[in-house]
This record gives structure tokens, sequence and C-alpha cells, in this order.
């Protein structure tokens, strides 16, 4: 497979100023690997973005789904969905949890390779760019998928909601499962929300044939475009990143950093937005609700803002998928208005629609113009001992 995720070598990440030769970059990047604990046959920054953001660490085979899986995907409508909550636990396995919910290598990673950077280059301090506008530390996202008519007809509450607590979110719908209510789209986006497209038919089949992937991705792009969308997000998170090329699209929404509960187990560790190929991936970094309260019995919003934290520490994003299907549920909606009114009360955080913060990312690369005023700022690393501080 060609690596889609070159464009985000730790050099283009950091986005040092002034940028240190090639050589240190090398050198710190080769000091950096042990904290990602893989294997591999010729160390290198190529090499960690396809294990990593490429998830190739899962293999070759990573993003196709066995026999057994695509049986289930033909009964699944016929199965109460109490026993596919009791499946996808028992397949999650404890095994497979390891690094869940926080699998910090990658991010660790990262760090330490600006904090080699400055040890080989000698110096004290170091200049980049800001990773999120306007001196924040982090970046919370709000991201719903609706699965079913039942969901369409709950998103209202679930924005008035939001808009209680000054937040704003993005609503994807499925184009081909239930009849997408036109004015409910032009609702939402008279009041700052924003809509994107989950999908096609959430049957789980999107993605069974690499011949047929062409035909569906061109109705997806009609939806995008019908719509005025700019972002995706595949049903289920079944994903094939080298397929997706094929959407047009700023953003996907359809990968995260570490969930072992999803039908493609697994994760690109990042807490950060990336780059696959030519658009803007926004992993959620926040297991999902529906997740959260019905496989794992949560009452409280704390395994999210656990998570939080870490993300603040690291100046990462938090990215979080709901579902008004789910939300309907009163457990869920207190967990999830818990959430809200918690996050509330914190501060240092830019809270953007996905939209926005691809937008920005893509700014920040240096892809596109200034846009909604976003404004660059250059962070000051300093070096002391074996520590590192940020000054905005």
């Amino acid at each position: 497979m060609t690596n889609l995720w070159i464009v985000n070598h730790p050099r283009d990440f950091w986005q040092c100023c002034p940028n240190p030769p090639d050589e240190v970059w090398n050198e710190a990047i080769r000091s950096a690997l042990p904290h990602l604990g893989l294997a591999m046959d010729e160390p290198s920054a190529d090499q960690v973005l396809s294990l990593t953001l490429g998830e190739g660490r899962f293999g070759a085979d990573h993003w196709e789904l066995g026999t057994a899986k695509r049986l289930y995907y033909l009964v699944k409508p016929f199965i109460p969905r109490q026993i596919t909550r009791r499946l996808r636990r028992y397949y999650s396995g404890a095994g497979q949890q390891e690094n869940w919910p926080i699998d910090d290598r990658y991010v660790i990673f990262l760090w330490e390779v600006l904090r080699q950077l400055m040890l080989k280059s000698e110096s004290s301090e170091l200049a980049l760019k800001s990773l999120w506008p306007d001196q924040n530390h982090f970046a919370l996202v709000l991201t719903h998928d609706i699965e079913t008519a039942a969901g369409q007809g709950f998103a209202e509450q679930v924005a008035d909601l939001e808009e209680s607590f000054g937040y704003r979110s993005s609503f994807n719908f499925v184009p081909e499962r239930y009849r997408v209510d036109d004015q409910l789209i032009g609702r939402l986006r008279q009041r700052g929300f924003e809509v994107g497209v989950h999908g096609l038919k959430h049957d789980g089949k999107l993605f069974n044939s690499k011949s047929e992937f062409p035909i569906k991705a061109k109705r997806i792009n009609h939806y995008l475009k019908q719509w005025n969308s700019s972002g995706f997000r595949a049903e289920l998170t079944h994903r094939h990143p080298e397929w997706m090329q094929a959407l047009e699209v700023e953003y996907d929404l359809s990968f995260f950093d570490s969930d072992p509960f999803e039908p493609i187990p697994g994760g690109t560790m990042s807490i950060w937005p990336f780059f696959i190929g030519h658009f803007v991936e926004l992993p959620y970094t926040l297991v999902q609700d529906c997740t959260l309260t019905s496989i794992l019995h949560q009452t409280s919003p704390d395994l999210w803002l656990n998570k939080v934290d870490f993300i603040e520490d690291h100046h990462g994003m938090a990215l979080v998928n709901t579902h008004p299907d789910y939300l309907k549920d009163k457990v869920t909606w207190k967990v999830y208005e818990d959430f809200l009114l918690a996050m509330k009360q914190r501060c240092n955080y830019w809270h953007a629609l996905p939209v926005d913060v691809a937008r920005w990312w893509k700014f920040r690369a240096g892809l596109i113009e200034a846009c909604n005023d976003y404004k660059l700022l250059q962070w000051k690393m300093a070096l002391e001992g074996e520590n590192m501080s940020v000054e905005i």
C-alpha cells in the first residue's frame, strides 16, 4: 500500500522554527523509537507512520472483514440489540484491551522526538507552531452519528442540550437507510451545527468489495455535494484508507486512537488530527457512548474525563462520537449531560466544529491560507534537565 501518512513526519507535525537539519531529525527519531515498542525491519519515520497511523502493526489484512463478520452483518437486522451488545463485549476480549483507553506510545514517542531534537541540537529552547489557535492547550470536538429514523427524530433535543451549554457539534446522517429530513438539516445549520455523511446504508457492507466501492463512493460524493458537507464517517468504523481516497471530503472521522470494541479493532495511537492522503483524519479519542454505557455499563462520564486529562496534558484533541439513537436512553443521556457540564467548567481548550479543526490543521501545515481569523502562534519549548516545559 502507498504510504498515505508520510506527510505526518514528526518534522511536519512539530513545525519547528528554525527547522533543524534532516540528520538531526533522523537521529532524534531513532533515539525515540524504543518508546513505541514496535518491531521494525528498517527503522525510519516512514515505517513508524505506517505502523502507527497506518495501523500496519496489525497485519496486511487488517482492513478486511472475515467470513464470520460478513455473515454476522447479514443476520444482524434480525438479532435483538441486547444480544449484539453481548457479542461485542465478548468479542473484544480482555487481551485486546491492554492499551486502552489510553495507548500513549505514539504520543510519548512524538514528545520524546522533540526532547531528543533539543538535546542533539544542543539547544535549551526551541520555537514551534502552536498546535491549537488562541493559546489553547487542547481541542474539544463533538460529533454524532444518526443511525435510524428514530435517532433522527431525537437529534434536535441533542442539539438543544448542547446549545444550552454553548456548544455546537456535527450530525452525520445515513443517506440510504431512512428518509433524511432536509428541513432538519437546514434548521441544524441555521443554529450553527454541522452536517456530514455517515456511510451509505449502515448495513456493514460498504467495504465488502474493492471493485464495487468506487460505485458506492460516487453515491456518497453525491450526498456530500447535495448536503454541502465536508466530512464523512464510515458506518460501524469499517474503514480502508486506500479505498477512501475516492471520497471527495475535506476530513474523515472513521478512525480512532484506540478501541478494542469495534468490528475492526486497533487504532492509530494518535490523539491529534493527521493526514491520510488528500484528507485530514480526525480520530475519535473518547470511547463511543454506546460502548461506554451499554458495553462497559458506566453510569458517569469519568472514563471520558480521565482521558481528557491525558489529552490536555499532551495538547491533543478530545473528540467524542455519540448517537441520538442511544442518547434517548436515560442513563446515556445523563452521562452525556454530566460530561458537557464538566467540560464547561474547564478552560484552556478550543471548542470547534470538525470542519474548522480540519481547516486549522491544513492551515497550520501551510496547505491553505488563513481562514476564520486563525492566528499562528509559537510555543517556546524549554529543556531543563530531563524535563520540557511549554511556554505560549
